[in-house]
């Protein structure tokens, strides 16, 4: 088996693991949910207008302001859906098991030994002592 086929059969392990469980259900949730796929589509639409504005020579700054208000609201509302909580929730458990099965995998690439690389801390948001997480 060469070291393709071994990926291969990681991902599909990984796609037993219970991280990538959640995320697949929550995802499926996000897309039944009726209100939150038109709470999306409103906040695509209200981005392209905001970009048609800003992209005419002769720009209407209280119409910009009044989409960059609406495109908050609505990402607010977004942000705020149950359903769109937990896939974030979920998002994030998937990203932190994502980031450590890098973390093994570049130290290996660099000579290091994968077998002491220890699953990250998670992140309290200051960066000044971190290697780096993206």
């Amino acid at each position: 088996m060469d070291i393709i086929d071994q990926v291969r059969a990681l991902a599909l392990e990984l796609q037993k693991d219970q991280r990538y469980l959640v995320l697949e259900n929550a995802r499926r949730m996000n897309d039944a949910d009726e209100e939150l796929q038109q709470q999306i589509g409103e906040f695509n639409l209200a981005r392209i207008d905001l970009n048609n504005e800003v992209s005419k020579q002769e720009k209407n700054a209280e119409r910009i302001t009044e989409l960059n208000e609406k495109i908050q609201s609505i990402y607010t509302d977004v942000m705020n859906n149950e359903s769109m909580q937990a896939y974030n929730e979920a998002k994030n458990e998937m990203d932190s098991l994502m980031q450590y099965i890098n973390a093994i995998l570049t130290t290996a690439v660099n000579g290091g030994d994968p077998m002491t690389v220890e699953e990250p801390s998670s992140c309290g948001g200051d960066c000044s002592g971190c290697s780096g997480c993206h």
